[in-house]
């Protein structure tokens, strides 16, 4: 557990460019980015303590942040 946060911008940092070309022009990328911020946000406050949530989970929301980056990280990769 890091405590770090993993914003878009931080986990692809050579794509900031291209992460607000989509926000803007692709709605389905759009609202991923949303819900990973949403989870993001969901992990980082149940590492913190600041939500107490049991260990299933928080476990949970982190594979789930981690299947959005992944499906983010294919679309930012794509021409």
């Amino acid at each position: 557990m890091t405590h770090t946060p993993h914003d878009l911008a931080e986990e692809f940092p050579h794509a900031a460019a291209r992460i607000h070309d989509l926000r803007q022009s692709n709605a389905h990328f759009a609202r991923l980015a949303d819900e990973y911020h949403d989870v993001n946000r969901a992990v980082h406050r149940a590492e913190t303590r600041v939500e107490t949530l049991g260990e299933a989970a928080e476990a949970e929301l982190r594979r789930r942040r981690m299947t959005l980056k992944d499906e983010l990280g294919r679309m930012l990769a794509a021409p």
